[in-house]
């Protein structure tokens, strides 16, 4: 026996068979939403964040938060403890303490900004990032290491100090020597027979006069090449062209390899050099081949200088410096003595001590000193090479010929030769220098 089904009437008037579909009442959410209020950075009323923080939230406003209902306790097995936690389940089970959550993590608790931010440090500090304290920074030169650098081949290592001389061709001093001894032969002569020491009297007075030369240019002669290297004119880099000698002053910066002075560890400089000299007194051994008594002789040096840059002065433009790779440099730097040990020197510093093991060198009871000299990236220094360029890049390269000062009658001065690129830095070591 079928059952009839009951018709309904649509809203436009239509009638169709069926029973008219029941709507759905719109369901309403099963959890219960509120409004949010706005905290404005205070921690107090962000709820878990200051909890996270260990943030007394007893003292804070609960009117917008009223307290939820506790979760029901959910059934547990009989024997679900037992097989999980073991002997010790009564100590890691059941519901966290306040007090574990807030001081269960390690270190000092980090203090909230009003902002709302987190930091580092506390508020109003006027550290800067990569700023070290005044603790670590007086221990960071005791804890650094005075190992010998070993920079490679692409950084020249210099020997010891400029070398200097005067090139006098052979034919005029065998001309000269012949000239002096026939005059004393002659002098000699006339001396014996005719009794008149004239010519031999002046045959000494020249050769005197010239032996007074030759000491003069001796002891001169490093400050006359200043002096000539200061008066050398500068050139303009826009102006030179291809393998024209000029002097080009202006600021310079480091390469692609930056060096660092062994004992100080000052950084980025074009140009480092260490030096440890000894003074020879009666009976003590001398440090070197040249030295001699009652002198203060090199014993140990360290002296490198690589490519870099120069920006001219005059042009503005920038050239590339070839002093690395085994080049011929002489640097005229002033160094300056950064440790001395005299007679009443008690003890050394554990600095140097670590500087003289490092390099083999004994600390016995001996007068010594310590000189570094160095070209920082900033300084100004007069550069004097061949302009050399190669696809576009400008550069300074050492001269294939010594440099000749020339002959100066008015300070009894002879030519004196200097070999490769000259480096001359007049700024001293404690003067601030130009920051690139």
């Amino acid at each position: 026996m079928s059952v009839r089904s009951g018709s309904h009437q649509l809203s436009n008037g239509l009638m169709v068979s069926g029973r008219p579909e029941h709507q759905l009442k719109e369901r309403q959410p099963t959890m219960g939403s509120r409004a949010v209020p706005y905290t404005g950075g205070d921690v107090k009323k962000s709820g878990e964040l200051g909890r996270m923080y260990g943030v007394d939230l007893s003292s804070a406003d609960h009117h917008h938060h009223p307290p939820q209902p506790a979760p029901p306790k959910l059934p547990s097995r009989h024997n679900s403890g037992s097989a999980r936690s073991g002997p010790n389940s009564g100590k890691n089970s059941g519901p966290i303490s306040k007090k574990s959550s807030s001081s269960s993590f390690s270190g000092p608790i980090t203090p909230i900004q009003p902002t709302g931010l987190i930091t580092s440090g506390p508020m109003g500090s006027n550290r800067r990032s990569g700023q070290l304290d005044s603790a670590s920074a007086a221990a960071a030169p005791a804890a650094s290491s005075f190992k010998k650098v070993s920079y490679g081949s692409a950084v020249t290592s210099l020997g010891e100090g400029v070398k200097l001389g005067f090139r006098v061709s052979r034919v005029a001093m065998w001309m000269f020597l012949v000239v002096v001894v026939m005059g004393l032969v002659v002098g000699v002569f006339l001396m014996a027979s005719v009794k008149k020491p004239v010519i031999l009297v002046a045959v000494v007075a020249v050769v005197l006069l010239i032996v007074v030369i030759f000491v003069w240019n001796y002891a001169y002669r490093n400050r006359g090449v200043l002096g000539f290297l200061k008066k050398f004119p500068d050139a303009e880099l826009r102006g030179a062209v291809d393998g024209q000698f000029v002097k080009v002053t202006g600021v310079v910066t480091c390469g692609s390899i930056p060096l660092e002075t062994s004992f100080q560890k000052v950084q980025r400089c074009v140009y480092a050099s260490s030096e440890l000299y000894e003074y020879r007194g009666c009976g003590a051994k001398p440090a070197n081949a040249k030295q001699r008594w009652f002198s203060w002789g090199c014993t140990y040096s360290e002296r490198h200088v690589a490519d870099f840059y120069i920006s001219d002065f005059q042009s503005g433009l920038r050239a590339l410096v070839k002093a690395g790779y085994g080049a011929k440099v002489a640097p005229f730097v002033k160094s300056k003595t950064v440790v001395d040990v005299t007679k009443d020197s008690s003890k050394l510093s554990p600095n140097f001590l670590r500087w003289l093991s490092e390099r083999g060198q004994s600390s016995d009871d001996r007068l010594m000193r310590l000189k570094e000299g160095y070209i920082k990236e900033g300084s100004t220094v007069s550069v004097m090479g061949v302009v050399q360029r190669l696809d576009n890049v400008l550069m300074i390269v050492p001269p294939s010929e010594p440099l000749s000062t020339g002959c100066r009658w008015p300070c009894c001065l002879l030519p004196t030769y200097i070999e490769g690129l000259t480096l001359t830095c007049d700024e001293s070591q404690s003067t601030d220098v130009i920051p690139v």
